[in-house]
Protein backbone atom coordinates (compact mmCIF):
# COMPACT_ATOMS: atom_id res chain seq x y z
CA UNK A 1 0.00 0.00 0.00
CA UNK A 2 1.28 3.46 -0.91
CA UNK A 3 1.97 5.66 2.10
CA UNK A 4 -0.66 8.40 2.00
CA UNK A 5 0.51 11.91 1.21
CA UNK A 6 -2.96 13.44 1.42
CA UNK A 7 -5.05 14.29 4.46
CA UNK A 8 -8.74 13.39 4.26
CA UNK A 9 -9.37 13.60 8.00
CA UNK A 10 -13.04 14.27 8.71
CA UNK A 11 -14.16 13.46 5.18
CA UNK A 12 -16.85 10.89 4.44
CA UNK A 13 -16.00 8.95 1.30
CA UNK A 14 -18.67 6.79 -0.36
CA UNK A 15 -17.42 4.13 -2.77
CA UNK A 16 -19.63 1.97 -4.98
CA UNK A 17 -18.32 -1.33 -6.28
CA UNK A 18 -16.29 -1.59 -3.09
CA UNK A 19 -16.43 -5.37 -2.96
CA UNK A 20 -14.00 -5.46 -5.89
CA UNK A 21 -10.23 -5.30 -5.90
CA UNK A 22 -9.69 -1.85 -7.37
CA UNK A 23 -12.23 0.08 -5.32
CA UNK A 24 -11.22 -1.71 -2.13
CA UNK A 25 -7.69 -0.40 -2.69
CA UNK A 26 -9.11 3.11 -2.98
CA UNK A 27 -11.13 2.65 0.22
CA UNK A 28 -8.06 1.49 2.15
CA UNK A 29 -6.05 4.46 0.88
CA UNK A 30 -8.72 6.95 1.93
CA UNK A 31 -9.01 5.32 5.35
CA UNK A 32 -5.23 5.44 5.77
CA UNK A 33 -5.43 9.16 4.97
CA UNK A 34 -7.98 9.71 7.75
CA UNK A 35 -11.32 9.47 5.95
CA UNK A 36 -14.41 7.65 7.15
CA UNK A 37 -15.29 5.27 4.35
CA UNK A 38 -18.57 3.68 3.24
CA UNK A 39 -18.13 0.58 1.11
CA UNK A 40 -21.15 -0.13 -1.10
CA UNK A 41 -21.62 -3.28 -3.16
CA UNK A 42 -24.37 -5.60 -4.29
CA UNK A 43 -22.30 -8.32 -2.63
CA UNK A 44 -22.33 -7.05 0.94
CA UNK A 45 -20.15 -9.92 2.17
CA UNK A 46 -17.33 -8.82 -0.13
CA UNK A 47 -17.69 -5.21 0.95
CA UNK A 48 -17.82 -6.27 4.59
CA UNK A 49 -14.61 -8.25 4.22
CA UNK A 50 -12.83 -5.18 2.89
CA UNK A 51 -14.35 -2.99 5.61
CA UNK A 52 -13.14 -5.44 8.24
CA UNK A 53 -9.61 -5.17 6.87
CA UNK A 54 -9.77 -1.39 7.15
CA UNK A 55 -11.11 -1.58 10.69
CA UNK A 56 -8.35 -4.01 11.66
CA UNK A 57 -5.82 -1.47 10.36
CA UNK A 58 -7.30 1.20 12.64
CA UNK A 59 -9.54 2.88 10.09
CA UNK A 60 -13.24 3.66 10.22
CA UNK A 61 -15.31 1.78 7.66
CA UNK A 62 -18.83 0.46 7.21
CA UNK A 63 -20.18 -1.87 4.53
CA UNK A 64 -23.60 -1.55 2.92
CA UNK A 65 -25.53 -3.67 0.47
CA UNK A 66 -26.43 -1.50 -2.49
CA UNK A 67 -27.76 -2.08 -5.99
CA UNK A 68 -26.56 0.90 -8.05
CA UNK A 69 -29.32 0.25 -10.59
CA UNK A 70 -32.09 0.65 -7.98
CA UNK A 71 -32.57 4.18 -6.70
CA UNK A 72 -34.43 3.01 -3.60
CA UNK A 73 -31.46 0.81 -2.70
CA UNK A 74 -29.08 3.75 -3.08
CA UNK A 75 -31.36 5.97 -1.00
CA UNK A 76 -31.43 3.35 1.76
CA UNK A 77 -27.64 3.24 1.76
CA UNK A 78 -27.47 7.03 1.87
CA UNK A 79 -29.73 7.14 4.91
CA UNK A 80 -27.70 4.49 6.74
CA UNK A 81 -24.39 6.17 5.90
CA UNK A 82 -25.63 9.52 7.19
CA UNK A 83 -26.48 7.87 10.50
CA UNK A 84 -23.24 5.85 10.79
CA UNK A 85 -20.64 8.19 9.31
CA UNK A 86 -22.23 11.46 8.26
CA UNK A 87 -23.12 12.91 4.87
CA UNK A 88 -20.91 12.27 1.88
CA UNK A 89 -18.09 14.63 0.97
CA UNK A 90 -16.64 12.46 -1.79
CA UNK A 91 -18.31 9.92 -4.07
CA UNK A 92 -16.31 7.31 -5.97
CA UNK A 93 -18.47 5.75 -8.67
CA UNK A 94 -16.59 2.47 -8.90
CA UNK A 95 -19.34 0.04 -9.88
CA UNK A 96 -19.06 -1.27 -13.43
CA UNK A 97 -17.94 -4.14 -15.60
CA UNK A 98 -18.46 -6.11 -18.79
CA UNK A 99 -20.45 -9.23 -19.65
CA UNK A 100 -19.73 -12.08 -22.10
CA UNK A 101 -23.19 -11.66 -23.63
CA UNK A 102 -22.07 -8.26 -24.95
CA UNK A 103 -18.69 -9.45 -26.26
CA UNK A 104 -17.83 -10.76 -29.71
CA UNK A 105 -15.40 -13.63 -30.21
CA UNK A 106 -13.89 -12.15 -33.39
CA UNK A 107 -11.95 -8.91 -33.73
CA UNK A 108 -12.76 -8.44 -37.42
CA UNK A 109 -15.80 -9.59 -39.32
CA UNK A 110 -14.85 -11.81 -42.25
CA UNK A 111 -16.86 -13.25 -45.11
CA UNK A 112 -15.91 -16.82 -44.21
CA UNK A 113 -14.65 -18.82 -41.26
CA UNK A 114 -17.11 -17.59 -38.65
CA UNK A 115 -19.12 -20.76 -38.12
CA UNK A 116 -19.66 -21.36 -34.41
CA UNK A 117 -18.21 -17.96 -33.47
CA UNK A 118 -20.23 -15.28 -31.70
CA UNK A 119 -20.16 -12.25 -33.97
CA UNK A 120 -21.55 -8.75 -33.72
CA UNK A 121 -24.83 -10.04 -35.15
CA UNK A 122 -25.17 -12.53 -32.31
CA UNK A 123 -24.77 -10.08 -29.43
CA UNK A 124 -27.50 -10.39 -26.83
CA UNK A 125 -29.74 -7.34 -26.42
CA UNK A 126 -30.20 -7.90 -22.71
CA UNK A 127 -26.45 -8.35 -22.26
CA UNK A 128 -25.78 -5.06 -24.01
CA UNK A 129 -28.39 -3.30 -21.87
CA UNK A 130 -26.92 -4.81 -18.72
CA UNK A 131 -23.40 -3.59 -19.51
CA UNK A 132 -24.49 -0.10 -20.48
CA UNK A 133 -26.81 0.25 -17.50
CA UNK A 134 -24.28 -1.08 -15.00
CA UNK A 135 -21.63 1.38 -16.11
CA UNK A 136 -23.64 4.47 -17.06
CA UNK A 137 -26.82 4.29 -14.96
CA UNK A 138 -24.71 2.77 -12.17
CA UNK A 139 -22.82 6.07 -12.15
CA UNK A 140 -25.70 8.45 -12.81
CA UNK A 141 -28.08 7.14 -10.14
CA UNK A 142 -25.61 7.20 -7.20
CA UNK A 143 -24.61 10.70 -8.29
CA UNK A 144 -28.25 11.82 -8.21
CA UNK A 145 -28.60 10.49 -4.68
CA UNK A 146 -25.34 11.46 -3.00
CA UNK A 147 -24.78 14.80 -4.74
CA UNK A 148 -27.81 16.12 -2.84
CA UNK A 149 -25.77 15.91 0.36
CA UNK A 150 -22.76 17.50 -1.31
CA UNK A 151 -24.73 20.66 -2.04
CA UNK A 152 -24.44 21.39 1.68
CA UNK A 153 -20.63 21.01 1.68
CA UNK A 154 -18.02 23.68 1.12
CA UNK A 155 -15.73 21.29 -0.77
CA UNK A 156 -17.09 18.16 -2.42
CA UNK A 157 -15.87 15.90 -5.16
CA UNK A 158 -17.11 13.11 -7.42
CA UNK A 159 -14.78 10.69 -9.17
CA UNK A 160 -15.95 8.43 -11.97
CA UNK A 161 -14.13 5.44 -13.47
CA UNK A 162 -13.71 5.62 -17.22
CA UNK A 163 -11.30 3.46 -19.23
CA UNK A 164 -8.93 3.36 -22.17
CA UNK A 165 -12.06 2.31 -24.06
CA UNK A 166 -13.42 5.77 -23.42
CA UNK A 167 -10.74 7.24 -25.70
CA UNK A 168 -10.49 4.53 -28.36
CA UNK A 169 -12.78 1.49 -28.46
CA UNK A 170 -11.18 -1.90 -28.08
CA UNK A 171 -12.11 -4.79 -30.33
CA UNK A 172 -14.66 -7.36 -29.13
CA UNK A 173 -16.29 -5.21 -26.43
CA UNK A 174 -18.59 -2.66 -28.12
CA UNK A 175 -21.03 -2.23 -25.23
CA UNK A 176 -18.34 -1.73 -22.60
CA UNK A 177 -16.41 0.66 -24.85
CA UNK A 178 -19.55 2.66 -25.55
CA UNK A 179 -20.49 2.78 -21.89
CA UNK A 180 -17.07 4.04 -20.83
CA UNK A 181 -17.12 6.69 -23.55
CA UNK A 182 -20.44 7.76 -22.05
CA UNK A 183 -18.82 7.96 -18.60
CA UNK A 184 -16.11 10.28 -19.91
CA UNK A 185 -18.71 12.51 -21.55
CA UNK A 186 -20.94 12.44 -18.48
CA UNK A 187 -17.98 13.42 -16.28
CA UNK A 188 -17.48 16.56 -18.34
CA UNK A 189 -21.21 17.29 -18.30
CA UNK A 190 -21.41 16.95 -14.53
CA UNK A 191 -18.32 19.12 -14.02
CA UNK A 192 -20.04 21.97 -15.83
CA UNK A 193 -23.45 21.34 -14.27
CA UNK A 194 -22.17 21.46 -10.68
CA UNK A 195 -19.51 24.14 -11.17
CA UNK A 196 -21.56 26.86 -9.45
CA UNK A 197 -22.29 24.80 -6.34
CA UNK A 198 -18.75 23.74 -5.46
CA UNK A 199 -18.82 20.09 -6.54
CA UNK A 200 -15.84 19.11 -8.69
CA UNK A 201 -16.24 16.09 -10.98
CA UNK A 202 -13.36 14.21 -12.57
CA UNK A 203 -12.54 10.69 -13.72
CA UNK A 204 -9.64 8.33 -14.06
CA UNK A 205 -9.14 6.13 -17.11
CA UNK A 206 -7.15 3.09 -16.00
CA UNK A 207 -4.97 1.29 -18.48
CA UNK A 208 -4.57 -2.44 -18.43
CA UNK A 209 -4.35 -4.18 -15.09
CA UNK A 210 -4.54 -7.89 -14.37
CA UNK A 211 -7.55 -8.87 -12.26
CA UNK A 212 -9.53 -11.98 -11.48
CA UNK A 213 -12.05 -10.87 -14.12
CA UNK A 214 -9.61 -10.67 -17.01
CA UNK A 215 -6.80 -13.05 -16.01
CA UNK A 216 -8.08 -15.85 -18.25
CA UNK A 217 -8.15 -13.47 -21.22
CA UNK A 218 -4.60 -12.30 -20.64
CA UNK A 219 -2.76 -15.46 -19.59
CA UNK A 220 -2.84 -19.12 -20.52
CA UNK A 221 -3.09 -21.89 -17.93
CA UNK A 222 0.71 -22.07 -18.10
CA UNK A 223 1.02 -18.40 -17.17
CA UNK A 224 2.09 -17.25 -20.63
CA UNK A 225 0.60 -14.05 -22.13
CA UNK A 226 -2.17 -14.64 -24.65
CA UNK A 227 -2.15 -13.05 -28.10
CA UNK A 228 -4.42 -10.29 -26.78
CA UNK A 229 -2.12 -9.66 -23.82
CA UNK A 230 0.85 -9.34 -26.15
CA UNK A 231 -1.04 -6.78 -28.24
CA UNK A 232 -1.68 -4.74 -25.11
CA UNK A 233 1.92 -4.93 -23.94
CA UNK A 234 3.25 -4.07 -27.39
CA UNK A 235 1.10 -0.94 -27.37
CA UNK A 236 1.96 0.10 -23.82
CA UNK A 237 5.24 2.05 -23.96
CA UNK A 238 6.15 1.02 -20.40
CA UNK A 239 5.85 -2.60 -21.55
CA UNK A 240 3.92 -4.00 -18.60
CA UNK A 241 0.51 -4.21 -16.97
CA UNK A 242 -0.35 -1.78 -14.21
CA UNK A 243 -0.99 -2.54 -10.56
CA UNK A 244 -4.07 -1.50 -8.61
CA UNK A 245 -1.87 0.50 -6.23
CA UNK A 246 -0.69 2.64 -9.13
CA UNK A 247 -4.16 4.17 -9.51
CA UNK A 248 -4.27 5.47 -5.95
CA UNK A 249 -2.16 8.59 -6.48
CA UNK A 250 -4.47 9.84 -9.23
CA UNK A 251 -7.60 9.03 -7.24
CA UNK A 252 -6.44 10.89 -4.13
CA UNK A 253 -5.08 13.82 -6.11
CA UNK A 254 -8.26 14.44 -8.09
CA UNK A 255 -10.46 14.37 -4.97
CA UNK A 256 -8.18 16.47 -2.76
CA UNK A 257 -9.64 19.92 -2.17
CA UNK A 258 -6.23 21.56 -1.88
CA UNK A 259 -4.12 19.78 -4.49
CA UNK A 260 -6.78 19.78 -7.23
CA UNK A 261 -9.00 22.71 -6.29
CA UNK A 262 -9.02 24.05 -9.88
CA UNK A 263 -9.13 20.66 -11.63
CA UNK A 264 -12.60 19.99 -12.98
CA UNK A 265 -13.91 17.88 -15.86
CA UNK A 266 -10.68 15.96 -16.38
CA UNK A 267 -10.43 12.32 -17.48
CA UNK A 268 -6.96 11.26 -16.33
CA UNK A 269 -5.30 8.33 -18.10
CA UNK A 270 -3.26 6.09 -15.79
CA UNK A 271 -2.06 3.72 -18.43
CA UNK A 272 1.70 3.43 -18.85
CA UNK A 273 1.50 5.60 -21.96
CA UNK A 274 -1.03 3.43 -23.86
CA UNK A 275 -3.27 6.33 -24.84
CA UNK A 276 -0.35 8.44 -26.04
CA UNK A 277 1.13 5.75 -28.28
CA UNK A 278 0.16 5.57 -31.95
CA UNK A 279 1.70 2.13 -32.45
CA UNK A 280 4.56 3.43 -34.56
Amino acid sequence: MIKPTYDFTGKVVVLTGAGGVLVSHFAKAYAAAGARVALLDLNKAAAQSNADEITAMGGQAFAYECNVLKKESIEAARKAIAQDLGKADILINGAGGNNPRATTENEFHEVEGLDGIKTFFDLDEEGISFVFNLNFLGTLLPTQVFAKDMLEKEHASILNISSMNGFTPLTKIPAYSGAKAAISNFTEWLAVHFAHVGIRVNAIAPGFLVSNQNRALLFTDDGEPTARANKILNNTPMGRFGEAEELIGGVLYLTDEQAASFVNGVVLPIDGGFNAYSGV
